[in-house]
């Protein structure tokens, strides 16, 4: 990341396709770098705050569906404006009431440098009200999907999964996934340059057997 104790420096919102702006940060496991994540993919989250109530089911519900993202070969990495101490102590306080041990790191960005980099909090404002963003990063560190929040409507952690998964599954241009795929659902197969009219009308009711 260009920059990041600088606030006033403009950043332009991130579109699917960019390059994700590189940082580094301290987390509640050390001091890591976006790069750390090459060669994964990275579902990358923020929140507004800590012991918030609709972050707080949020990070249960994907702590407890850690073994299904790491079996997509996918990290979590989360974010909050809060500092390390306070997301300690909140990540306890979760231990200690839902008995669910947080496993991802999640950065602390007191200056919300990272937070404005990523669009995910405006370039001039005073709090982080806007940070409700997820960014789902490939291997080569570039964006593919963006799914914004807001503060009172908690993310779905199924739809996550599925996110990665369709994305996977789509990366090589040799399929489409329909609404509401699944891994082991039926495909579409892109439609080919010189397809006619006849073709096309074919060509939108047929799905493909997944291999």
């Amino acid at each position: 990341m260009d920059n990041p104790g600088n606030p006033s420096v403009q950043n332009k919102p991130l579109r699917i396709g960019d390059s994700a702006p590189e940082f580094r940060a301290r987390t509640t496991q050390g001091d890591c770098a976006l790069s750390d994540y090459r060669g994964r993919w990275l579902v990358f989250f923020s929140h507004p705050a800590d012991f918030t109530p609709v972050c707080t089911t949020e990070f249960v519900a994907l702590a407890k569906a850690a073994d299904r993202f790491s079996a997509l070969d996918c990290a979590l990495l989360g974010l909050s404006v809060d500092s390390l101490f306070s997301h300690m102590a909140w990540l306890r306080a979760i231990q200690n009431a839902f008995h669910v041990t947080i496993t991802f790191p999640v950065i602390e960005d007191p200056s919300m440098a990272v937070g404005r980099a990523y669009g995910m909090i405006d370039e001039y404002t005073q709090n982080s009200a806007t940070i409700r963003s997820t960014y789902f990063i490939d291997p080569a560190g570039v964006i593919r999907a963006i799914i914004t929040y807001p503060h009172n409507v908690g993310r779905s952690v199924e739809e996550m999964l599925r996110m990665v998964a369709a994305l996977q599954r789509a990366a090589d241009d040799s399929a489409l996934t329909p609404e509401g795929w699944q891994p082991g659902d039926d495909i579409l197969l892109p439609p080919t340059k010189d397809m006619n009219q006849t073709d096309a009308a074919d060509w939108f009711c047929k799905r493909a057997k997944d291999s």
